[in-house]
């Protein structure tokens, strides 16, 4: 079976690292702060799209109730995101972090298309937070209770 992010989160995903190359291209202090947030944001959404949001492309089939077997594979993603959450939430604040910075050095830039990018991505990590971890880990504990 094969198991994707659902198209809507990939898309953003693809759309925050574009405006984060473009700030990363603004130069000055904003281009700096942005190198910075891509340095931590870059493996961050390389493990995010590795296990922490693939299982939720399980949804609307979850939802009409159709299990199999092989989706086996998406507990053991549930898993490993049950494992290292701590360190990813740990991420989200690293990153957070950075983009406090992006924020400062656009706003004294007067670059604020950058301010507005940055409000984004720190609103995407709280509703990783709030939302599609938590659902991802609830697709991996649904499995199990199904496949047993």
């Amino acid at each position: 079976m094969n198991i994707n992010t659902p198209q809507s989160l990939k898309v953003e995903h693809e759309e925050l690292h574009a405006e984060l190359a473009k700030a990363k291209k603004a130069g000055g202090a904003t281009g700096e702060a942005a190198q910075m947030v891509a340095k931590v944001l870059h493996p961050h959404f390389l493990k995010e799209e590795e296990y922490a949001l693939p299982p939720l492309g399980l949804l609307p089939v979850l939802a009409e109730d159709k299990i199999s077997p092989d989706m086996k594979v998406v507990v053991d993603m549930t898993n490993r995101l049950k494992a290292d959450l701590n360190h990813m939430l740990l991420e989200h604040k690293q990153i957070v972090g950075t983009l406090k910075n992006l924020t400062e050095a656009a706003r004294v830039e007067g670059k604020d298309e950058f301010i507005h990018f940055a409000d984004n991505l720190i609103l995407h990590a709280q509703t990783e937070e709030e939302v599609l971890y938590p659902a991802s880990i609830l697709v991996g504990e649904y499995l199990k209770l199904k496949l047993e």
